[in-house]
């Protein structure tokens, strides 16, 4: 039996047994009840787990006193979306997303609209994500009457992304900074312009989303040409090693010496691409 600890409105209810705090929504669920009560989850009904993390900091109460209900079923819709794109999704982002959504509408109102300059690389880097946020998009409007934009659709990505890896939003936001900085330092050194929107670039941030998900996963590859990049393309390959090391430390993982080569062949043939298109220009 679980403990309503606050009704929420009809539809959902925070609820907690032993030391498991749960938010349930079902239709009607929250109708009568008062908190203290007891009462079983009908079978039918979605219930999510809270983070520890909100637990141990008692944070949850605060959030569940100011934020309103409304948001809640927002970010349950978007996970259920989710879940459709997905083969697991973890229910943990139901709190985090909720209050994202609704401060990023609560700066709407106060005509605060903060960019996000990876949304372009976010996009890229986690296309399926994105596309789950863009539908997040649509459910937000058929709520509350407001249209997020694109720069809001990138963060909900990244909540999203984390619901589906290991990767926490602080952790994907980081690797994405980490990888738009290194292409802006390219830029820079070599007084260049990469066109982000061309097939070498979206193929480089492909294969960097597929090594996130190696490091994730802990599989390596089966062929090493780290030696053959570096004899062939050094610059490549150096630039190739800041970015690796730099996504090692923000992801908090050993990256193997093979992902480097990789990715130095994918920076050369930007760099080679981009080189040959602006001497010929």
């Amino acid at each position: 039996m679980y403990e309503v600890v606050k009704v929420l409105n009809n539809n959902t209810i925070l609820a907690h047994r032993d030391n498991e705090e749960v938010i349930v929504m079902y239709k009607g669920i929250g109708f009568g009840k008062k908190a203290g009560e007891y009462f079983e989850i009908p079978n039918q009904a979605k219930r999510y787990l809270m983070q520890k993390s909100y637990q141990t900091k008692n944070n949850i109460y605060d959030i569940i006193n100011y934020i309103e209900p409304i948001y809640l079923e927002i970010a349950a819709e978007i996970i259920r979306l989710a879940e459709i794109k997905f083969a697991k999704v973890s229910h943990d982002i139901l709190l985090p997303l909720a209050d994202h959504i609704y401060y990023a509408i609560k700066r709407m109102d106060e005509n605060i609209m903060p960019s996000n300059p990876f949304t372009n690389d976010i996009r890229l880097l986690f296309p399926d994500e994105y596309e789950v946020a863009t539908q997040g998009k649509d459910v937000i409007q058929k709520y509350v009457r407001k249209v997020i934009n694109d720069d809001e659709i990138g963060f909900i990505t990244l909540h999203i992304h984390s619901a589906i890896s290991s990767n926490k939003v602080a952790e994907s936001m980081e690797a994405t900074r980490v990888i738009h900085e290194g292409i802006l330092q390219l830029q820079s050194d070599l007084h260049i312009i990469i066109d982000v929107q061309s097939i070498s670039y979206v193929r480089l941030m492909n294969h960097i989303k597929f090594l996130i998900l190696r490091l994730n996963t802990n599989e390596k590859l089966q062929m090493d040409i780290s030696e053959f990049t570096k004899d062939k393309f050094p610059f490549a390959y150096e630039q190739a090693r800041h970015m690796c090391e730099a996504l090692s430390k923000v992801l908090n993982k050993d990256l193997p010496e093979t992902e480097i080569g990789y990715l130095a062949l994918h920076l050369e043939r930007i760099l080679s691409i981009t080189l040959d298109h602006q001497n010929s220009a």
